[in-house]
């Protein structure tokens, strides 16, 4: 059989195995098993090495704790905190509190790490007050449902330490690299708005008091705690001082320590806390285990090399090639969720990237604002489902709220493809080096 039809049948098991309602890992593990079928005699002696390397690294066991640490400030008042302690100093720009939204979600990604549990914390508190003190609810649900998104690219980030794992490059700088985008992305759904407001000024609410500056800060005081976690966390790692995996360490500690000063430490909730991260980061490394796998078998086939070639004999341009890219994944995001899209196809993206000369690292910033887009795509975008079952509202309601912020986001993806050193490598080489 020759290489292009076992690639077409490889595919079509996956895709058999996915719509069957298998177990993505599964699915990776059973078709990585057929695909080593064909050129090695013993898969399971593959099998089990792949699942032990990939799983037992000290780089992945960042994984876990970062996802604890965002398990734990779930179950605090920080959302409430940073709801009070933002809105007082928004309330000058137009579009006045609908800000906080994007601010509130932009701090809270920086220790959650997850999209949606970012989307679903930010919104139970904004969503009501905003409701209550005359906002345009369409706005606020937009906001709310793409500013989430920002627990992914904000470091720490989940999405970024699968993605370092799965294409061999540091955790670290994929982080740093993370940086600039996020805050693009921050002020460009705050653009929006403000421009939204200035051309809808009879939609707006009355303004409220305005506060002095000692009030403003008295007011936010509140924030300290968990801005000193962040700069703890991304210093440390920054400054040589940590690793990520010891960074991720620190965070946890940091964490419960903010969460028994806020009197919200219980030992029900560090253990709802500890069970809800055990289930995320086995389910997360059964599919990099999977992935892994799969990985070894189609290297071992020779197919990712093979389409690599037939890419670089076709001569596409790099920008032809990143657009290609650019739909296959919003294709893959309207049915699967942001590791399992990651892991599905480093094995046979990434030597595509390298022959177009794309910087790994570049690319990670890259597929995670793809992954952004997909949160917020129908039909199993996952912030959609967050705020439909806070409002109640139809998902298409809800899109469509959202497709400004969406435009947003596709303006930042074209923004970092054009300007790749200056926006996302940049940073990472200036504070690290070469």
């Amino acid at each position: 059989m020759d290489l292009a039809t076992l690639a077409l049948v490889l595919l079509f098991v996956l895709c058999l195995f996915l719509g069957a309602g298998l177990w993505i890992a599964l699915a990776l593990t059973g078709t990585g098993w057929l695909a080593m079928s064909f050129v090695h005699p013993s898969p399971g002696l593959f099998l089990a090495s792949a699942f032990w390397e990939s799983t037992g690294s000290w780089t992945l066991a960042a994984l876990p704790m970062f996802i604890w640490m965002g398990e734990i400030l779930f179950r605090t008042r920080l959302s409430e905190e940073l709801f009070n302690g933002i809105a007082p100093w928004v309330n000058r720009l137009p579009g006045r509190l609908l800000h906080v939204n994007i601010f509130a979600c932009g701090v809270f990604g920086a220790v959650s790490g997850s999209s949606a549990a970012t989307c679903a914390t930010v919104s139970k508190i904004a969503l009501p007050e905003l409701r209550r003190r005359g906002y345009s609810e369409r706005l606020a649900i937009g906001s709310l449902a793409t500013a989430g998104t920002l627990g992914i690219m904000i470091p720490p980030s989940i999405i970024m330490v699968v993605y370092a794992v799965a294409a061999e490059v540091s955790i670290i700088r994929v982080f740093i690299a993370g940086v600039i985008p996020g805050l693009i992305v921050i002020a460009l759904f705050s653009l929006y708005i403000a421009v939204w407001a200035l051309l809808n000024p009879s939609r707006q609410p009355p303004p409220e008091p305005s506060l002095g500056l000692a009030d403003k800060l008295r007011q936010s005081r509140q924030l300290i705690p968990c801005l000193l976690l962040i700069l703890g966390v991304m210093g440390s790692m920054v400054l040589g001082w940590a690793t990520a995996t010891e960074a991720a360490a620190f965070g946890v500690l940091g964490s419960l320590i903010l969460s028994a000063a806020t009197r919200q430490l219980s030992w029900r909730s560090f253990f709802e806390s500890l069970g809800a991260a055990t289930r995320l980061s086995c389910m997360i490394l059964f599919i990099l285990a999977g992935a892994a796998f799969l990985t070894k078998a189609m290297a071992l086939t020779g197919i990712p090399a093979a389409l690599a070639r037939m890419v670089a004999e076709a001569g596409l341009g790099p920008y032809a090639i990143i657009a290609i890219l650019t739909l296959v994944y919003l294709i893959l995001g309207t049915a699967l969720d942001g590791v399992s899209m990651i892991v599905l196809t480093t094995s046979v993206v990434v030597p595509i990237v390298q022959l177009a000369g794309f910087d790994l690292v570049w690319f990670g910033i890259f597929i995670v604002l793809l992954v952004e887009l997909a949160e917020v795509t129908p039909p199993l975008g996952f912030n959609l489902f967050v705020m439909q079952n806070m409002t109640g509202k139809e998902q298409t309601e809800i899109a469509l709220a959202a497709l400004p912020f969406f435009c947003m986001l596709v303006l930042t993806v074209v923004l970092i493809t054009l300007f790749p050193e200056t926006l996302v490598t940049g940073l990472p080489e200036l504070l690290l080096g070469r």
